[in-house]
């Protein structure tokens, strides 16, 4: 049997070089932190992006997503490779920003002419600072395969998402500080809770709310509420009328109002001697029985006797207060008593 001896170096060499023959044969991924490529035109790319809601006010282990929507025209297709790496921590100035890229997923949608993609970062603050300090969501470079041209020789373009710069608050605050020196722009005022305040401020607005239609319901001739629009209410209106002019006529046409609201308060035609059903219908008038008394006899003088020698004005005085007393009781209120 015969053995060959052949050098394990030589060995070593000739696979490296067939491995490196392979190597240059095939297309390899293009990865983000390849070579720049030239910018993509101008007029080849739409961009639409959505940042935070604000700019102020972050702190450790927040989270901010941006939607990023870009629209290439075709023939211009996404290199997915080039896209962000999530756990990748981004370098401002040369020194570790604090911002990590958590997560990232992506979708297309393809057009006639052109491809949506549709990009959503999650990024999150892991760094702090006694004091506001600024910060900054990188701009993500991303590449597009397209035609080679002159400048692009392999036919790769890339794009520059814009950053998003931002502040970031300290934890906790050190040492003491004077709320009228530290009126920051980049944070809104402090505002007191008012919500015992307020609760008893709409509890006095109700209750002023329910005085004013006690005070309208018992002073009020309008019939604005319920039992206000009640022949005593209408009749008190027509003694205002009437008394503008003390007339004996007037005088006469004031007695007959009182009367038609005293029957139509009855429902039957009230005198002198037959006012018990009256109170049995309505029981609030008992406590102005004698001033009912007194008004019958000022009826029988004025139409009947005609020994009314008083001025017409003192009667008509008399009368829109006995109208009151009248109204009073209709209502359901306590009259007030009048003199004679």
């Amino acid at each position: 049997m015969m053995t060959f001896k052949f050098p394990f170096h030589r060995l070593l060499s000739i696979s490296l070089s067939g491995l490196m023959i392979c190597l240059n044969g095939l297309s390899l991924p293009t990865f983000a932190n390849d070579e720049p490529s030239p910018a993509i035109p101008e007029n080849a790319i739409k961009l639409s992006l959505v940042n935070p809601d604000r700019s102020a006010g972050f702190m450790m282990g927040d989270l901010l997503s941006r939607n990023v929507t870009i629209e290439v025209k075709k023939p211009y297709k996404l290199v997915e490779t080039t896209l962000p790496i999530v756990g990748y921590e981004h370098r401002y100035k040369g020194q570790v920003s604090g911002i990590e890229l958590r997560k990232i997923s992506h979708s297309h949608k393809e057009n006639r002419d052109s491809i949506t993609y549709t990009i959503d970062l999650t990024y999150q603050i892991f760094t702090t600072a006694p004091v506001v300090k600024p910060a900054i969501l990188p701009g993500e470079t991303i590449k597009f395969q397209g035609l080679k041209t002159a400048e692009a020789k392999d036919g790769l373009v890339q794009y520059t998402i814009p950053p998003f710069y931002f502040r970031t608050s300290p934890m906790v605050v050190f040492g003491a500080v004077k709320v009228e020196q530290d009126m920051s722009p980049f944070h809104p005022p402090f505002l007191l809770q008012p919500y015992p305040e307020k609760q008893k401020l709409v509890a006095y607005l109700v209750a002023l709310g329910l005085s004013l239609l006690g005070l309208l319901y018992i002073l009020g001739s309008r019939a604005w509420l319920p039992l206000m629009g009640r022949p005593f209410s209408q009749a008190g209106r027509q003694l205002r009328r009437l008394s503008k002019k003390n007339t004996e006529a007037n005088l006469k046409l004031a007695i007959g109002c009182v009367h038609h609201a005293i029957n139509e308060t009855a429902k039957y035609s009230v005198f002198s001697d037959n006012t018990a059903p009256l109170f049995d219908k309505a029981p609030g008038f008992k406590a102005i029985e004698s001033e009912l008394k007194q008004f019958f006899v000022l009826s029988n003088q004025v139409f009947f006797e005609g020994q009314y020698t008083n001025e017409p004005a003192q009667a008509m005085q008399w009368l829109r207060k006995f109208c009151k007393q009248c109204r009073d009781c209709e209502r359901g209120l306590k009259p007030s008593k009048s003199k004679a």
